[in-house]
């Protein structure tokens, strides 16, 4: 048991340099119960024409940041021929790979590869939970976590360490003669008993990641899992859903506040963290007296600069008042559409646009920086919608917009009525979230990338401008100068 060998592999988008939380976490996991683990990272190859950040660089929706200043560039060999070398030098026992939809096809031609070595395969992440069966019908995959990988995965490599039968372990899907064993979940694992994350198996390049055109050594932390609300663009309902179903756990779960110092003080330490990334999807959604007794502990063991994300509901003075004083550098907020009717019936948001505005009064009030996660494309949605959205940003004037395609990730609402209603195939998966996946009769795919590429125009330009922002739109010689010339306006007059 000893000499069995898993290779963890992680294929991400090009430059999207934040670490992952569940490969760190399988790995300690699994050399917590003494496997060898190994780890092959994409995310310094050049695997799409365009990094996500650069793209988001071009629309304005980051500030310019240069990576080469801390020697962080491209690889220059080849993915599949590095991928291929490590596999045959590390001579894993498993390879264990995580799937997200973005990065499914890349999964899929890496594992093509080497299939020829006939090398026991799992795939976990996301999509194997909401779409196990699509994920099984591929050749390269032998077997499927079901679920958390926490304990499955452990329980899997000493079966298979021992020599042992593995088709009855909860969590795993086995293929079998022909079928699919697909055995029950496990209990939800406790957070505050799992290790801390391993991130030892990422080179040094990994630790970095710019904030509006600043570059930090970065460390993520999770603090909870799950999330409580029920966004119909969001995977999280069907994951809750599923799991209360499968084993009448509840998957919103939070570390205690003694535990996440802990993780804290530990990470800090060992990898010269300079910068927290707080890992919840709602980081505000912890009660008050949790809150305030997690500041103040924040507050005297580490006292970072750092960032979270949470919503318009969790925002109150009390919290934005401790938030300032632990040195939060920058909240993410989402609202995502501007109109309160969309909004509510369609997202199942359900707050109102006076809350979005007393809201941000709050942050700017505390002079924390803003962030807010906007999305266009919606099923069913009309332009006129989108300037909704439009106008509900520069009512609110914040420092910096992000504005995403919506995509029809499997296990979300959205996807179902997105096929309903013909704006895109059922076999289809997502690609860029600077790409739209839907092209509807009333709302073009290239007139949703049009409004994507310039909204940041139209939150912070002067209504006058609209004639000029509206041919920068269209992706012609015209347009595209247009674009130009105002994107250079922009970076003068708001950066």
């Amino acid at each position: 048991m000893q000499n069995f060998r898993v290779l963890l592999v992680y294929p991400n988008m090009q430059m999207v340099n934040l670490l992952p939380s569940n490969i760190s976490i399988l790995s300690a996991c699994l050399k917590k119960s003494g496997y060898i683990v190994d780890l092959f990272d994409t995310t310094l190859y050049k695997t799409e024409e365009i990094s996500v950040d650069d793209k988001r660089v071009e629309y304005l929706q980051l500030r310019p940041f240069d990576y080469s200043k801390f020697g962080i560039r491209y690889k220059e060999s080849d993915v599949y021929e590095d991928f291929v070398r490590k596999v045959k030098t590390f001579k894993p026992d498993l390879i264990a790979i995580t799937i997200v939809e973005d990065t499914f096809d890349l999964a899929i031609n890496l594992l093509k590869m080497v299939s020829y070595l006939n090398i026991p395969v799992i795939a976990g992440g996301v999509q194997a939970i909401l779409a196990p069966e699509m994920v099984m019908r591929n050749k390269e995959i032998d077997l499927l976590c079901y679920g958390e990988g926490d304990e499955a995965l452990p329980e899997l490599c000493e079966r298979m360490a021992s020599g042992k039968t593995y088709d009855d372990i909860k969590n795993i899907w086995v293929k079998r003669g022909g079928r699919v064993i697909k055995n029950p979940m496990r209990p939800l694992v406790n957070l505050n008993e799992i290790p801390y994350n391993d991130y030892s198996l990422f080179e040094e390049a990994r630790f970095f990641r710019p904030m509006q055109g600043k570059i930090f050594r970065m460390i993520p932390i999770e603090i909870d899992r799950g999330c409580p609300y029920q966004c119909t663009f969001c995977a999280a309902p069907s994951l809750r859903e599923l799991y209360k179903k499968e084993t009448s756990g509840t998957y919103h779960r939070f570390k205690t506040v003694t535990r996440i110092i802990e993780e804290l003080i530990h990470h800090v330490k060992t990898y010269n963290a300079e910068y927290i990334y707080f890992n919840s999807e709602t980081f505000l959604a912890m009660n008050d007296e949790k809150f305030q007794t997690f500041a103040e502990e924040y507050i005297k063991s580490i006292h970072l600069p750092f960032w979270c994300q949470s919503r318009i509901e969790t925002i109150s003075e009390f919290k934005i008042a401790l938030l300032k004083k632990m040195g939060c550098d920058r909240l993410s907020v989402g609202i995502e559409h501007g109109n309160e009717e969309f909004r509510k019936t369609v997202l199942k948001k359900k707050f109102s646009n006076q809350q979005v505005i007393d809201a941000f009064g709050i942050l700017k009030k505390h002079r924390i920086p803003i962030t807010v996660n906007n999305m266009l494309g919606f099923p069913g949605e009309t332009r006129e919608l989108i300037f909704d959205t439009i106008r509900l940003n520069r009512m609110i004037n914040i420092d910096s917009t992000n504005c995403f395609a919506f995509k029809p990730y499997h296990g979300t609402h959205l996807r179902e009525i997105a096929i309903r209603e013909g704006y895109m195939k059922d076999t289809g998966n997502v690609h860029s979230i600077l790409e739209s996946s839907l092209d509807m009769p009333q709302l073009s795919k290239k007139e949703i990338e049009g409004l994507l590429r310039t909204f940041p125009l139209y939150i912070k330009m002067p209504e006058n401008r609209f004639s000029e922002i509206k041919v920068a739109e269209d992706d012609t010689p015209e347009g595209n100068d247009m674009y130009s010339r105002l994107a250079e306006e922009y970076k003068n007059m708001y950066w």
